[in-house]
Parts: structure tokens; sequence; C-alpha cells
């Protein structure tokens, strides 16, 4: 299980735009969100992403980059952008589900033909959303193990302004005994 306040595991993968996204280098003031999605399979994703990408400039004023993530190959993460109309959104591929597992999400098996009809992968990984500070700690975190009730993106940059004016700590690191 991720903690708050420890060190997230690495992320080192391939982008859209031809670089790596190498999660260790990301220089932003505050920091950088994270949001893990189940692939171009998935409907509600490109709806989520969707509010992510119109999000993109807020979270970037308040010194935060954003990511979307996916164990989806480059051919599919594109054809998730370009059904998002992503211009900002800045998208991560070919997640390796043992990564997945590490930053706490669950998988899943694939179960053939989705609603839009586009076949689910054979295993993937569940939707999450990560904020993580500079020091590649973890600031908040959100797990589903399935593919309803996300986090809000609005809420978030409306979180993040409280954090920033009250410099809240992130909570619910202690692990001693209960």
């Amino acid at each position: 299980m991720l903690m708050p306040r420890q060190k997230t595991p690495d992320l080192s993968l391939p982008t859209l735009d031809g670089s790596t996204f190498e999660l260790s280098a990301q220089t932003a003031e505050r920091g950088t969100v994270i949001c893990f999605y189940r692939g171009l399979h998935c409907p509600i994703c490109a709806t989520y992403l969707t509010e992510m990408q119109k999000q993109v400039a807020a979270f970037a004023e308040r010194g935060v980059d954003t990511i979307a993530v996916s164990a989806d190959g480059q051919e599919r993460a594109q054809q998730m952008a370009d059904k998002i109309g992503a211009t900002t959104l800045k998208f991560a591929y070919d997640l390796p589900l043992t990564v997945a597992r590490a930053w706490g999400l669950y998988i899943s098996t694939g179960r053939g033909l989705t609603s839009i009809n586009i076949e689910e992968p054979a295993l993937f990984s569940e939707p999450g959303l990560f904020m993580v500070t500079p020091e590649q700690t973890l600031y908040y975190g959100s797990t589903q193990t399935m593919p309803f009730v996300r986090p809000h993106f609005s809420e978030l940059v409306g979180a993040l302004d409280f954090a920033i004016a009250k410099n809240y700590p992130a909570r619910g690191e202690y692990t001693g005994a209960v």
C-alpha cells in the first residue's frame, strides 16, 4: 500500500509526444497529478479524461503537471488522446501491470467487447488518481475497483487552493499501533 509522505514507486514510460515521462525527473513546483485510466475500451475513461483535459491549465497555474497513463500500447493511447481532443494533456502508455500493481491499482481480466464495441485487453488496470510531490512522495491517492465513481478534477483543483493557502500536509501517514 502506498503511504502519504512516503516515496512512490518510480514511473518511466513513453509518451505520445515522443519523449519519456520520468516521475523522478519532474520539475513542477508543487508536483504531478497522475491519472491512471483503464484504456481505450472504457467509455467512462474518455469522459473522465475529457474533464481532466479541461483542468490542465488550472493545475498548471498552481504549479502542478498532469499526465494520463494506461497499459494500452501507443496506437490505442493515441486513439484515446484523439477521441478526447487532447491538446495539453500529456499521455503515457505501455504501463507494465507489475508497475500498476506497485501503485496499488487493481487488475481486471478482459470480458470481450465493451458497450462501445472495443475489445478489452486480456488484463488491464482499474483507475487511480494520485498527486505526487516534487520529492516524489505521495500527497493524494485514490484507487477504484470499478470504472465508476471517480474523484472530480475541479474538486482536486479547489482542494489544491486550500492546501496551498494553508500549507496543508498530506494526511493518512500514521503507521503505528491503533
